[in-house]
């Protein structure tokens, strides 16, 4: 984690317009802060020490404010104007930037989202996208204080503490020499505390994100569950990862407090130095009392906007150890290289659909599934590929569709090239002539409140009125009952008898029975290919 992530800026436009902004706002702040410290020393040194001020007592930076303002509605109306001009600018801060704030965390979803949707079906492995939901959701929105906290104070912190250096050395060398000697240890202690907040940052998005793998999953087997009584099983273990992010949680907000609290003993005692300094001058005469009491004021905003960059930098960490892990996903490479084009796809209509040595690695890479698979689909028939759970019946599938590349082989219509390793015709094109059903329809937000088998009867109506040449099933019949099983398979012949070119996987006999060919799908380890 970096004070000032550069991926942030350079992949995010509002967010570099907002930094330029805050930084002249910054510099305006300074200067009201100056005028606000020489105010109240102007009116306050009068009622501290009743005697006139002579020109020896009275610093030149004192000369800044006019003469009329020792008048006490004067200064005081004067100070009041300082006051509300400081407000109007730390509020138009927080609005910018919240705006761009909320402006960056959806563009960086976005970026997130394409990505993952651009990977392919096969890219979820190890309940990778349920951790890129849980990213992209609870995640990143834990990136909004970076925004409209932290950045505000590193601005004014390299703005206002600067220029507040300059004028404390101005007004008095000895006490510039204390505030520059303690200030680093402002940044040492902000380094030393985020070693800490940015493991425990880490372990909290890693529990957020199991726990989040862990509930969708749940969800999506409800159903199953439910059915077969099961339903209560998972219970404990999704309260074991419950309490673990509620403990990740509570250790990254304890953290940040106490970092707050470490920061602000450490600026209170530097402060406390001049104070006590500035005392025994002022008692031996050594210092005059609007001078010391402009250096009193402005001592504390020397650190304060140091202190606050670092309480706030950890009280963000959690939203950028999420911008870390987004940004190591979008920086993912390709999971495979780009096809090149055939042209628009031929219509498959009454043609026969030829697969040829057909071979996808699996996601590990150590075996094919499926291996050099070989057949010829016609129109008018059901053609049922069989085998083993994990041997490509599924993958097949969804080369047919074109949403998956394989390793090798071909798919050809009566001929001509449609899909292949090397190269593939235009994909929506191919896909206005496909329907697909996988084994888990999902059918958006309508069709949550659905049961699996409900899904995937709705699913498979759509495809059999969808009026599509290539009809792709993937278990057709996996989550129904006998009777419905039956409906299926009706509708499948009455698709084939229409002239479709209907290719199930299955393992159903009352599936394979009906089918006019059967192919058998193997895998095979990727060492004995080659």
């Amino acid at each position: 984690m970096k004070p000032l992530d550069p991926r942030l800026i350079r992949r995010i436009g509002p967010a570099r317009r907002y930094i330029l902004v805050t930084a002249g706002l910054g510099f305006l702040t300074a200067l009201l802060i100056l005028a606000q410290a020489l105010l109240i020393a102007r009116l306050l040194a009068p009622v501290l020490a009743p005697a006139p001020l002579t020109e020896d007592g009275l610093h030149w930076w004192g000369r800044l404010i006019p003469e009329g303002t020792r008048t006490l509605a004067t200064g005081l109306a004067a100070l009041a104007a300082v006051v509300l001009a400081r407000t109007a600018i730390a509020w138009l801060q927080e609005r910018l930037a919240h705006r761009a704030g909320v402006r960056v965390v959806a563009r960086l979803r976005e970026m997130v989202v394409a990505h993952v949707a651009s990977r392919g079906p096969r890219w979820d492995t190890g309940g990778r996208t349920a951790q890129a939901a849980t990213l992209v959701t609870r995640g990143l929105d834990d990136l909004l204080p970076y925004f409209v906290r932290y950045l505000p104070q590193l601005a004014l912190a390299l703005t206002v503490t600067p220029v507040m250096i300059v004028v404390v050395l101005g007004l008095d060398w000895l006490s510039a020499v204390i505030v520059v000697a303690t200030l680093p240890l402002v940044p040492v202690f902000m380094i030393l505390v985020g070693l800490v907040t940015q493991e425990r940052s880490e372990r909290h998005l890693a529990a957020m994100q199991r726990l989040g793998a862990r509930t969708l999953d749940l969800i999506e087997g409800l159903p199953t569950l439910k059915a077969l009584g099961r339903e209560r099983g998972p219970a404990s273990r999704v309260r074991e990862l419950g309490d673990a992010q509620r403990r990740a949680t509570m250790g990254s907000l304890r953290v940040a407090f106490l970092s707050g609290m470490v920061l602000e003993l450490l600026t209170t005692l530097a402060v406390a130095i001049v104070a006590v300094t500035m005392g025994f001058r002022l008692v031996a005469g050594g210092i005059g009392i609007e001078t010391a009491l402009a250096v009193l004021v402005l001592a504390p905003e020397v650190y304060l906007p140091l202190r606050n960059v670092g309480m706030h930098f950890h009280a963000s960490a959690d939203g950028l150890a999420a911008a870390d892990a987004a940004f190591a996903l979008l920086d993912e490479a390709d999971a495979a290289p780009s096809r090149a084009t055939l042209g628009p796809a031929p219509d498959p209509r009454g043609l026969p659909l030829t697969v040829t040595g057909l071979s996808v690695a699996t996601p590990a890479g150590t075996r094919l599934a499926p291996a050099a698979l070989s057949f010829t689909a016609s129109p008018g028939t059901i053609t049922a590929l069989r085998g083993p759970n994990g041997d490509g019946k599924s993958t097949a599938l969804l080369a047919l569709t074109g949403l998956l590349t394989p390793d090798a082989g071909a798919v050809s219509v009566d001929g001509t090239a449609v899909l292949s390793a090397d190269a593939a015709v235009d994909e929506p094109s191919w896909l206005a002539h496909v329907a697909w059903v996988p084994q888990r329809p999902d059918l958006g937000p309508a069709g949550r409140t659905l049961s699996l088998g409900q899904r995937q009867r709705t699913a498979l109506a759509r495809a059999f009125e969808s009026g599509r040449a290539v009809v792709l099933l993937d278990e057709p019949t996996s989550h129904l009952d006998r009777a419905s099983r039956a409906e299926v398979i009706a509708g499948m012949r009455a698709l084939a008898d229409g002239g479709a070119t209907v290719v199930v996987a299955t393992h159903e006999a009352e599936v394979l029975a009906a089918a006019d060919a059967v192919v058998d799908v193997t895998a095979a380890r990727l060492e004995a290919t080659a």
